[in-house]
């Protein structure tokens, strides 16, 4: 369930969010925008004195957040070889000398452009060289130790949440896991009393099943190992029931390197067939299909009901609801699971986002 951003995250303690991305920069102009608001809102005495104030105090602490942000996306590299205390120190470094050498390009230019024009608010150049500068860096250096604070925390936060859906998606690998295995020497067990060569080729296809279902559960497989695995189970099962049993797979554009959670087909196909196909009195069709919309992907399995299911629909809810639980964990709200049942067939269906 990891990208190569996440895993920076996790093997490094440093919280500086990436300053290069619009995001991020759009952020610290907002911060900087606001605190001008509120410097402005605590020095002017009069109203007509504030769009003013306002205009010059922002200029000046926009251009200060936008070159701040440029040096620490230029620096973004290094700093995150740092721990947390080396890093903010040298944040709060690179900090202070963006600030001073906005400050001094500013008044420079005052000198260049309005000299010795008088203090007020038609003034937009500052004219005590001195208090400028350090009122500057000191405004600046609080206003970074209570956002370096504030991207510590959330950072800190990020990193727990992300630790506990790690948690909970190992805890829930680990219930299908048995289940899964259960019902493959179940198969097993049959075919040895019917037809030992196939019962032999079936111990095989568990080895490769079961290797699949012991991968890393935080990390994501690509979809087209996903599909290869629902297709060895389908082996598995076309060895056991025979004729009895008819898979159509219907891809269109579903791209095989996609990133989805290990054994989230393969549970819908145990339960078409199990609940489905093996309770039939004839022979029976199971429909996989996949299909790619936008930037989701939706994939369905579908197969008829016995006559006494056709009204509750009932299968093995375990597992659907492990697959509901896993997708959210991996891709968030935009990740669902759903079911329809009709009169003559069941339907669950999984949709995502397409992550390579």
């Amino acid at each position: 369930m990891t990208n190569d951003s996440d895993s920076d995250r996790n093997r490094n303690p440093f919280y500086l969010p990436n300053f290069c991305s619009s995001a991020a920069v759009f952020g610290t102009v907002l911060i900087a925008v606001l605190a001008a608001i509120l410097m402005t809102l605590a020095r002017v005495s009069r109203w007509e004195y504030f769009f003013a104030d306002l205009a010059k105090t922002s200029l000046m602490m926009v251009w200060t957040a936008l070159a701040g942000a440029a040096v620490l996306c230029a620096l973004r590299g290094r700093l995150l070889r740092f721990p947390v205390v080396t890093g903010s120190s040298l944040t709060f470094v690179a900090v202070t000398v963006v600030i001073v050498a906005v400050s001094e390009i500013v008044f420079w230019l005052g000198m260049i452009y309005s000299p010795g024009a008088g203090a007020g608010a038609d003034n937009w150049f500052p004219q005590d060289q001195w208090y400028f500068l350090s009122r500057n860096v000191l405004v600046g250096l609080i206003i970074t130790g209570l956002g370096l604070r504030y991207f510590y925390v959330s950072h800190q936060w990020q990193r727990n949440v992300e630790s506990e859906a790690r948690t909970r998606i190992h805890a829930l690998q680990a219930r299908i896991r048995p289940h899964f295995l259960f019902n493959s020497m179940n198969t097993i067990a049959e075919l040895t009393r019917t037809n030992p060569a196939a019962a032999e080729a079936a111990v095989e296809n568990l080895s490769d099943l079961f290797r699949a279902s012991l991968a890393d559960s935080r990390k994501l497989v690509r979809l087209e190992q996903e599909l290869e695995v629902t297709r060895i189970y389908q082996e598995m099962e076309q060895q056991r029931l025979g004729d009895r049993l008819r898979v159509e797979w219907r891809l269109e554009d579903v791209p095989g390197r996609a990133k989805i959670p290990s054994l989230m087909l393969q549970p819908l196909l145990e339960n078409a067939i199990y609940h489905g196909v093996e309770r039939l009195s004839e022979p029976g069709v199971v429909e996989i299909q996949g299909r790619r919309k936008g930037d989701m992907i939706y994939l369905s399995v579908r197969n008829r009901l016995p006559e006494k299911q056709h009204r509750s629909g009932s299968g093995n809810r375990i597992a659907l609801e492990n697959i509901q639980e896993r997708l959210t964990l991996a891709f968030g709200p935009r990740a669902r699971m759903s079911r329809a049942v009709d009169q003559t067939h069941y339907e669950a269906s999984i949709a995502f986002p397409f992550k390579e």
